[in-house]
């Protein structure tokens, strides 16, 4: 089984697999425990404290809570689904905002956010005194600082404030770090990141290096960092450096892939559209009652439709595992792709028709709770991906934190904004559009976002695009969305106790 390290504030441990990377860079070999004061010594530990920061970016909570799935049954594209209104509760509260500081999914995305900014900041404190090659050295403080950043980006998206911590903590002083302005911590993330961008590789072997932070990645989050700030000159000006001119290949060898559903093949991991990808694995050989442990990609099992039988061989019904059945579509996505009565060429790879299958006869299923009567075909589980032993918790499928596509409208979307290039703006649309054989529309706000929602719908973006563009209050009034409450989550409540740390107003 593929152990995880934990480094909770001052202490490591076992060091193993990481979760954002290839197989090659995660076979790390246990090296047992030790104390922090006689760890860092070499560059093997060195490396395997890198491997330890990485880890947390593919985090599964032992309540089944990942990112992605999280914040798809957050947004209108998704219900949570599953058996039951109570069936996985910390999720059935953010998707129906009933969530208040002891139940929801913020435990988990707290823990996660705070344990990669921990492990960064203790390699990043002892890697002047590692007998180390000093480029190799610079690369992993690079390397550790694009971490750092990524993970206060998602938690200032997801909590209004928190702590800054930039230095390893003693246990004597977590109860008194308090938190600081979000100005503040923006600044601290952009820091990091034109820190990090110049010591960062163009491009890495991907063979043995994918998932590892590269000059690409790093401009990528830079300008999603800045378009959340609305600062649309500086965002236009990074995510230009990624994706170059649109539809070709850029400077850092990104390039859209010719078919859509591809990207959603185990075979094409780490494809020339993939910028940020979280890797999963079929090899750690969890099961649900150790689920912090897992390598595998749950969304694959939660999203497959719950009982699901094939009745009539060779009628192409899909080979889906049988599920969860949560991640249950909204009537309002499936809608998004129907456009004078022509569904989106997207449709097809995006989701299943269970209902009209189940009406012939082909094949039957079990209605999860909010059952809309489709699923989520760009993750559901199929048997043809399922490993050997406890395979409903290890599917191998990756995830992608950032791809090309992204970056092209988050640039549109920028120089429209930003009073920028029109001719730009209209090329990079364009260029998504025609990949699925879509003709042009004018590049406008309204348009942009709309090919982000049919584009990239599942993977985890509509939730934060709503609440940075405030039109969360009108797309998720339907779900019990408030204004000026549901556009963060709550502090965790166990978080509150025995520290300084103050509950946003509005959950209190």
């Amino acid at each position: 089984m593929k152990n995880k390290i934990k480094l909770i504030f001052i202490t490591a441990g076992v060091v193993s697999i990481l979760a954002s990377c290839s197989d090659e860079f995660l076979e790390v070999k246990p090296i047992g425990q030790s104390l922090e004061s006689n760890y860092y010594r070499n560059e093997a530990e060195a490396y395997g404290a890198l491997v330890a920061a990485y880890d947390p970016i593919g985090w599964i909570s032992r309540d089944y809570v990942s990112k992605q799935l999280a914040l798809n049954v957050a947004s209108d594209d998704f219900y949570a689904g599953g058996g039951s209104s109570q069936d996985v509760g910390v999720l059935q509260v953010w998707s129906n905002y009933t969530v208040d500081p002891a139940t929801g999914p913020q435990e988990e995305l707290w823990r996660r956010g705070f344990s990669g900014i921990f492990r960064s900041n203790i390699l990043m404190s002892k890697l002047d005194g590692i007998d180390m090659d000093d480029q190799l050295k610079t690369r992993f403080k690079a390397e550790t600082q694009f971490l750092r950043a990524y993970y206060y980006f998602d938690l200032i998206r997801l909590f209004y404030s928190i702590p800054l911590i930039t230095e390893p903590l003693e246990a004597s002083q977590i109860g008194s770090v308090e938190q600081v302005s979000r100005e503040t911590t923006f600044a601290q993330i952009e820091k990091d990141l034109w820190d990090a961008i110049p010591n960062l590789p163009e491009t890495v072997n991907k063979a043995t290096e994918a998932g590892r932070a590269t000059q690409g990645a790093a401009k990528a989050l830079l300008g999603k960092v800045y378009l959340q700030q609305e600062k649309f000159q500086e965002a236009a000006m990074e995510f230009n450096e990624v994706n170059g001119v649109p539809g070709g290949v850029s400077k850092y060898g990104y390039s859209l892939l010719k078919n859509f559903g591809d990207l959603f093949l185990d075979e094409n991991q780490f494809n020339s559209e993939s910028i940020l990808e979280v890797s999963h694995s079929s090899a750690s050989k969890a099961d649900w009652h150790n689920m912090n442990s897992t390598e595998g990609n749950l969304m694959n099992v939660m999203s497959a439709p719950r009982g699901y039988k094939i009745l009539k061989e060779n009628r192409g019904a899909p080979d889906y595992v049988s599920g969860w059945g949560f991640i249950i579509p909204t009537e309002k996505l499936v809608e998004a792709f129907v456009h004078n009565g022509k569904y989106d060429p997207r449709y097809k790879a995006t989701f299943t028709n269970l209902d009209s299958l189940a009406d012939i006869g082909v094949i039957s299923y079990e209605k999860s709770y909010q059952n809309t009567g489709y699923i989520l075909k760009k993750f559901a589980g199929k048997e043809e991906d399922r490993s050997e032993g406890n395979w409903l918790v290890n599917f191998p499928q990756n995830m992608y934190d950032i791809r090309l596509a992204d970056t092209y409208l988050l640039e549109a979307e920028a120089l429209v904004r930003g009073g920028g290039d029109q001719s730009r703006a209209q090329a990079l649309l364009d260029a998504v559009r025609q990949r699925v054989g879509n003709t042009s529309i004018t590049a406008t706000f309204e348009n942009i976002m709309k090919e982000r929602r049919l584009e990239l719908a599942g993977e985890g973006h509509r939730w934060f695009d709503l609440v940075r563009t405030n039109m969360a209050a009108e797309a998720l009034s339907f779900k019990g969305y408030v204004e000026g409450k549901h556009d963060k989550l709550p502090i965790p409540l166990l978080d509150l106790s025995n520290t300084v740390l103050e509950q946003d107003p509005a959950y209190q």
